[in-house]
């Protein structure tokens, strides 16, 4: 684990660069307030602790990833107040879409685009450069493996989703020319009981550094999350509870 207090000295003595940081699944409703102790004590004052970690270890010139589930809320002028909450926060931002940011729709992306605070962008199927890397992103999906998964109500998904990762890998190709490193944002893992997805083979395929993501929330299912280098990429889950909520740092870069 990357030490915090190593990393503020490093930034007061002026030795460091900017950094990326990640955390995903923050699951804020500030606009219709849902409270997350539900889901058990863990998350009692989630969203105030986030805060406190956030503006202790990221600085002002750092980027911060976030990799869906941001916002409960429906409509978007209601996540907007979770946006800004997050935009008031160190940092420049770049979100991507999870299973529960209902409030974009892939029909809404540029109307999200247009409505956005100065410090956040949003990826879907694209790709942007953040400092050294770039960063490209979809939202992912239940897959064949997945226990549960339903043919007619999955498939279309899970197809529309790979072909939304294929785009945003070939942009994120571009962009990268082989000489920077790529961050792949995605909320579903690419892996179901250790195995790879395809979605996993297509990160693979394409030379990727590091893929974050989150969507799990049980203590059993982070033990069983990969972790670490497959197939050359860097996998890093990434769930606001599962770091305890705070942003880390994305890791795999220095290989």
């Amino acid at each position: 684990m990357t030490s915090f207090a190593y990393l503020a000295r490093a930034r007061w003595s002026g030795t460091m660069r900017a950094m990326l940081w990640t955390i995903s699944d923050l699951h804020l409703s500030f606009a219709r307030p849902k409270p997350m102790d539900i889901f058990g004590n863990r998350w009692k004052n989630h969203a105030e602790r986030i805060a406190a970690a956030w503006r202790a270890r990221v600085g002002a010139d750092d980027t911060v990833l976030l990799a869906g589930d941001t916002s409960w809320a429906l409509k978007l002028q209601e996540a907007l107040v979770d946006l800004e909450w997050i935009d008031a926060l160190p940092g420049r931002k770049i979100i991507s879409r999870g299973n529960h940011d209902y409030w974009w729709s892939s029909e809404r992306t540029n109307r999200v685009r247009r409505s956005l605070p100065p410090g956040i962008s949003i990826l879907e199927g694209d790709a942007l450069y953040a400092g050294e890397a770039v960063i490209c992103a979809t939202r992912g999906w239940n897959t064949p493996e997945t226990p549960g998964f339903q043919e007619s109500a999955d498939r279309p998904y899970f197809e529309r989703e790979l072909k939304r990762l294929d785009a945003a890998l070939a942009a994120a190709q571009q962009l990268a020319a082989r000489q920077r490193p790529i961050i792949v944002m995605i909320h579903f893992p690419p892996f179901i009981s250790r195995r790879p997805t395809e979605f996993a083979r297509r990160i693979a395929a394409a030379g990727v550094t590091t893929c974050i993501y989150g969507h799990l929330h049980r203590p059993e299912d982070w033990a069983a999350a990969t972790q670490g280098v497959v197939d050359g990429v860097y996998y890093q889950l990434t769930a606001c509870d599962y770091l305890d909520f705070g942003p880390v740092a994305v890791r795999g870069l220095d290989r």
